[in-house]
């Protein structure tokens, strides 16, 4: 069966991270004799009227077979799929990722592991008094350090490590109109986690982590990795997670409890794929690609 594929990435991101994943897929695609085409997300505008639904100047004899969504752009996934075209992540799932809180409700509701959680109330706007004596059963069920987890955010940058009740105070003053949550600090995984990538029902890489100087272990931010063999339970565990928010790949990252035993601190539904190269030499392009292929037959 020929195929023919899009890739979709950000056109508005600083620096060629999201371009450089759509060409790694790309690469995948052309070695198992399937044509694709690169798309900004802002060059497929997408139309609605009474009568149909479109994408501005691209006809319908142009759609492809299916669209691997290296974005977050959920409405843009979510025209696509109306359009009837499979995208792989789906739109549903894309937007669980993306928002931490709803990735943890549905964890909890499965009963997988994930650090104790406490969800911020929601405000609008920002008070003219701090609201931090709403949050006294948060501290007392967390305690102090613990970490205030923005629900958006990437590279750990909205990820933050509070001391204290002041400090504790002030970040909440900033964060008041966003949404937020507390979670309790994991202190045996200070600075180190690991990263397994999950295409289908297996994990097919994974790397560990580390961090000299700094709670988060992203690479971007000064981390270094490692290949890393993960044990039955910490593989389980990631292909689980996956498919709790329909994920058809994602990059599961795991802490180390206390007991060692592993926690779910995130699931990336767009998690980039060169770092993994780079660390192990396994191509994650390769496996989702043939799993596209393997759901055509």
């Amino acid at each position: 069966m020929n195929l023919s594929g899009w890739v979709i990435y950000n056109g508005y991101l600083r620096g060629n991270k999201f371009l450089d994943f759509a060409e790694w897929i790309q690469q995948a695609a052309s070695k198992q004799q399937i044509d694709t085409k690169i798309y900004k997300n802002s060059e497929l505008l997408g139309l609605l009227t009474t009568e149909s639904i479109h994408l501005l100047g691209i006809g319908s004899d142009k759609l492809p077979d299916f669209v691997v969504f290296a974005d977050k752009d959920i409405y843009l996934a979510k025209q696509l799929e109306l359009l009837g075209i499979p995208v792989f992540n789906s739109s549903e799932t894309i937007a669980i990722s993306d928002d931490k809180i709803a990735s943890y409700q549905l964890l909890a509701l499965n009963q997988l592991p994930v650090p104790k959680t406490v969800v911020a109330p929601k405000s609008f706007h920002k008070t003219v008094e701090n609201p931090i004596d709403d949050y006294h059963k948060a501290i007392d069920a967390l305690g102090f350090p613990m970490i205030v987890k923005e629900a958006f955010g990437s590279f750990g940058e909205q990820v933050h490590l509070v001391d204290t009740e002041d400090e504790l105070a002030e970040k909440i003053g900033q964060l008041q109109n966003h949404p937020f949550m507390l979670q309790e600090f994991i202190a045996s995984s200070y600075g180190k986690d690991i990263r397994l990538h999950v295409v289908g029902d297996k994990v097919v890489a994974a790397m560990s982590r580390h961090a000299e100087s700094d709670f988060r272990t992203n690479v971007t931010a000064g981390g270094t990795m490692q290949a890393y063999r993960p044990a039955s339970m910490e593989k389980e565990l990631a292909v689980r997670a996956a498919k709790v928010i329909g994920a058809d790949f994602a990059g599961v990252d795991l802490l180390s409890g206390s007991d060692n035993s592993p926690l779910i601190c995130e699931i990336n539904s767009n998690a980039h794929i060169r770092n993994m190269f780079d660390c192990t030499g396994i191509n994650v392009a390769d496996f989702i690609i043939r799993y596209i292929r393997h759901k055509f037959k």
